[in-house]
């Protein structure tokens, strides 16, 4: 048995669809949704009912994407935390575990480890300390940059993102506090935690859409062997302060090799894998003319 993880998974592109149905079995092994499976409610329909098939357990926590309104004029379709919470409903509707559920005790090789998944947003605190908050966006369009959340995310009934964001990382703050310590930890969030971990070389400002320095200190804060997370569409192995980082996106179909299959890039878990991550020979990165970043 092992435990798996992939994100940004981005099923609105054909050629990722076309992947996830090709997807092979792995029986009793659990697979972890890092979040920005898609735009829509039948892209997280489609993705809990394909790994539900082909994993004994589902763990999914959301991406921006998942939170978008996409008709944003249409004031009868959900935003905000109603939306997140028809995302959670739907979830349990197939039995994958999310971060609202009792978070699950891995107990096969490489455990015991609590598997947090959580749901933590950003802030804009990713940015020069010259830079107020109340200027970050326009900050970043000063070199044409501005994520797409600003225009279909709506926080409500928060009065912002950032709000949400606080709000989000005072629950879990206080889920992780009530933890036993004595139990290795497994974070899931899909922003990084810490800002290290950006990989922004083209569009550094972007920063500010990437997750917030409050969660800085969490890998130190409480017990934790491993944090996966997605959003940068770079993937990697890290080490800081002697844990692992593991990002594991998908991404768009320039991102990722269509001849290696979805397979290739499911990143292992528990138990701890004996290498780092490498991408498959396959692979050629994009162009720098095309990057666009993890939007």
């Amino acid at each position: 048995m092992k435990v798996w993880a992939i994100s940004d998974l981005h099923l609105g592109h054909k050629p990722n669809r076309d992947a996830l149905a090709a997807l092979p079995s792995f029986g009793r092994d659990w697979i972890i949704l890092g979040g920005d499976v898609g735009e829509s409610e039948e892209h997280l329909e489609l993705a809990l009912t394909s790994f539900s098939r082909r994993f004994a357990r589902v763990l999914w926590v959301p991406g921006n994407h998942e939170l978008w309104t996409v008709r944003s004029r249409d004031r009868t379709e959900p935003r905000g935390q109603a939306k997140y919470d028809r995302l959670v409903a739907l979830c349990r509707r197939h039995g994958a575990l999310t971060p609202e559920d009792p978070y699950p005790l891995w107990i096969g090789e490489g455990g015991p480890r609590i598997i947090a998944p959580l749901f933590v947003l950003y802030d804009y605190s990713f940015r020069p300390a010259e830079v107020p908050a109340a200027g970050a966006v326009a900050w970043a369009e000063e070199t044409g940059v501005l994520c797409t959340d600003e225009a279909m995310i709506h926080p409500e009934p928060h009065a912002s993102t950032p709000a949400w964001c606080a709000a989000r990382c005072e629950i879990t703050e206080g889920r992780l506090s009530a933890l036993d310590p004595k139990v290795p930890l497994v974070l899931v969030n899909h922003f990084p935690l810490d800002e290290r971990l950006l990989k922004l070389v083209m569009i550094p400002r972007f920063s500010i859409w990437c997750g917030t320095r409050r969660t800085g200190d969490w890998h130190t804060r409480y017990h934790v062997d491993t944090v996966i997370y997605g959003h940068m569409h770079r993937r990697a192995t890290e080490w800081l302060d002697g844990v692992r980082f593991e990002e594991v996106s998908l991404g768009y179909p320039r991102d990722w090799s269509q001849e290696a299959g979805m397979a290739a890039y499911l990143h292992q878990v528990l138990p701890p894998p004996a290498r780092v991550w490498e991408d498959p020979p396959s692979w050629v990165p994009p162009s720098p003319s095309s990057f666009f970043g993890g939007a």
